[in-house]
């Protein structure tokens, strides 16, 4: 194979807390030939990346605008609030807002929730961007509302979370721009929808088998005639009249 029969590679970015891995994983069995290359973005920037064809699909919260764009809502993300691990709210299961009004709540730059603003007590400033806050929340400054994944990729020994359960949640989407819904582009779509390799719907789906040359050749067989069994009584016929004896 030459450099120019190389496929080029299709791009999917993806922005802070989204794990694209199972489906790289799927996708490298499903298309060995065509890498699949991972471009992270921040939050800001998801949806430029495929205006600006820096990527060829993007993993993006959702709200978004979607003028020009095709969005598929994937999964819904759980809400839960970063506090130090000594502090009160800690020791409780979950969390509601009016559990941390008295508290000054952080609200980043990068916010990927969708709300004015969050519950509690603004602080002095916002901060530019999540990793900022939860430096921050570490230094006892205030607590942070994030999507559950956030929490995780910023993880520190020091804090802890815990669900917030009337906090507006994080939606995650599949987005792509509308004229360019290319063949891997599907293949992408029935991966993240859990299609298997055999559905029957879109590209992707894996087409029949052909028979071979001798299996079609092969006359059909003929259906077995059934031979009444032994002791069976025959069905009864259109009866004719009696014949007259002579």
């Amino acid at each position: 194979m030459t450099g120019s029969d190389v496929p080029a590679p299709f791009r999917l970015a993806y922005v802070p807390g989204v794990t694209p891995s199972k489906w790289v994983r799927i996708w490298k069995e499903r298309s060995p030939d065509v890498p699949l290359v991972l471009v992270p973005v921040s939050a800001a920037n998801a949806a430029a990346a495929v205006r600006d064809r820096e990527a060829d699909a993007v993993l993006l919260r959702l709200p978004v605008d979607r003028t020009g764009l095709h969005a598929i809502p994937l999964y819904t993300e759980t809400t839960v609030v970063v506090v130090p691990k000594d502090h009160a709210a800690a020791s409780a299961d979950e969390l509601s807002t009016e559990d941390v009004a008295d508290d000054v709540v952080l609200h980043p730059l990068d916010d990927a929730l969708d709300w004015d603003g969050p519950p509690g007590r603004p602080a002095i400033s916002r901060p530019a961007t999540t990793a900022d806050a939860v430096q921050l929340v570490a230094a006892g400054i205030g607590l942070l509302v994030v999507p559950q994944s956030l929490a995780r990729l910023h993880h520190r020994k020091d804090l802890t979370y815990r669900p917030l359960t009337d906090a507006p949640e994080s939606r995650v989407a599949l987005s792509w721009l509308e004229d360019e819904t290319t063949d891997l582009t599907e293949q992408l779509i029935g991966i993240v929808r859990g299609r298997t390799v055999n559905s029957t719907r879109g590209p992707a789906s894996a087409p029949a088998q052909p028979k071979s040359t001798a299996e079609a050749r092969k006359p059909a067989a003929k259906p077995a005639r059934r031979t009444p069994q032994r002791g069976a009584t025959p069905k009864a016929g259109k009866r004719g009249k009696p014949r007259r004896r002579t």
